[in-house]
């Protein structure tokens, strides 16, 4: 059995939720070595909402599940709500709750017996389990009594966010859990999940929809192929990229390109307009803007389109070296 954990007492609570240092997970066969994982050492401060971002097979999922107590770590420290996972690997389990991509539910088990077989795992006394108040909070307390076979694809991602909760944990881990979500469901997790963050719990979000990282997280690290790539707030990481669009829409039909505007690859687009991407620390707006003008096209307007997470994402996933 394991010991739920309040982190209602922010006097005694630590600094950082979780904290890795030189991490490392290597898979050993006979075909070799595969490092999952190569020595990374991260932060991830309490009370923050954390994006932890790659591509498939960069890592992530086995970063969780070290955290979750099932994947072994080949070495280096890692720590849950200050509770060292080799000297109180309890104490990590009762600090965080996962929930997994895999819909690993008990189809025979209605979703209130599934919460509170799961409470009493944790420990969780009769008196305090909140079985029905998650279920509601999550749009689930009119199937309470039905069977989770029952349960379509997105009401089972909700149910593993339910059970992930049921002992308070002060941190929460999210393994891409609106895949297969429609939109008005996953707008309800998102709610669900904000509210948790105001009330002091640290959220984890690994997802695909990088959209959603840069709305709802404020802090954001990227892995890719084992390391560690980034890691600062979305504010900083989105100044960081030195890339913009200007898009420009001009008075007439153009079938090439003006030689004085050549030098920037401008982009024809429909609808007359015409896009030109450039880096402002080496080129000015209005060199560009003087360019169109000395080509003799009239400017009837002008927008630009800064960078998002997607362009950072491409950025630092997709220069590195391959196998």
């Amino acid at each position: 059995m394991v010991q739920s954990l309040s982190h209602k007492a922010a006097s005694s609570a630590p600094d950082l939720a979780i904290s890795t240092t030189s991490l490392t997970k290597v898979y050993r066969g006979r075909g070799g070595e595969k490092r999952a994982l190569d020595g990374v050492s991260l932060s991830i401060p309490r009370g923050s909402f954390f994006a932890l971002l790659g591509p498939n097979g960069a890592g992530k999922s086995t970063f969780i599940n070290i955290l979750a107590g099932l994947v072994l770590k080949t070495d280096g420290q890692v720590k849950v709500w200050d509770r060292d996972i080799d000297r109180d690997a309890r104490g990590v389990k009762a600090a965080i709750g996962v929930v997994p991509q895999e819909l690993n539910l008990d189809p025979f088990f209605t979703p209130l017996e599934l919460l509170d077989v799961q409470a009493g795992m944790y420990g969780v006394p009769r008196s305090e389990r909140r079985a029905m108040e998650i279920l509601e909070a999550l749009g689930l307390a009119d199937k309470a009594n039905a069977y989770a076979r029952t349960l379509s694809g997105g009401m089972r991602r909700r149910l593993l966010v339910a059970k992930a909760m049921v002992h308070s944990p002060p941190v929460l881990v999210l393994d891409e859990p609106t895949a297969g979500v429609d939109i008005e469901l996953r707008q309800q997790l998102w709610a669900y999940v904000r509210e948790l963050n105001e009330r002091g719990t640290t959220i984890v979000l690994t997802t695909h929809y990088l959209e959603e990282a840069e709305q709802l997280c404020d802090r954001i690290a990227i892995i890719n192929r084992g390391s560690l790539v980034a890691c600062d707030t979305t504010r900083n990481l989105l100044a960081g990229i030195d890339s913009k669009a200007l898009v420009v829409t001009i008075d007439r039909d153009l079938s090439d390109i003006p030689a004085v505007l050549a030098p920037f690859s401008p982009e024809i687009k429909p609808e007359r307009k015409v896009v030109v991407r450039y880096k402002p620390s080496v080129t000015p707006a209005g060199r560009i803007l003087d360019a169109f003008a000395a080509a003799g096209l009239g400017i009837l307007d002008i927008t630009t389109e800064e960078a998002d997470l997607e362009d950072i994402f491409l950025q630092l996933t997709s220069t590195r070296p391959k196998d």
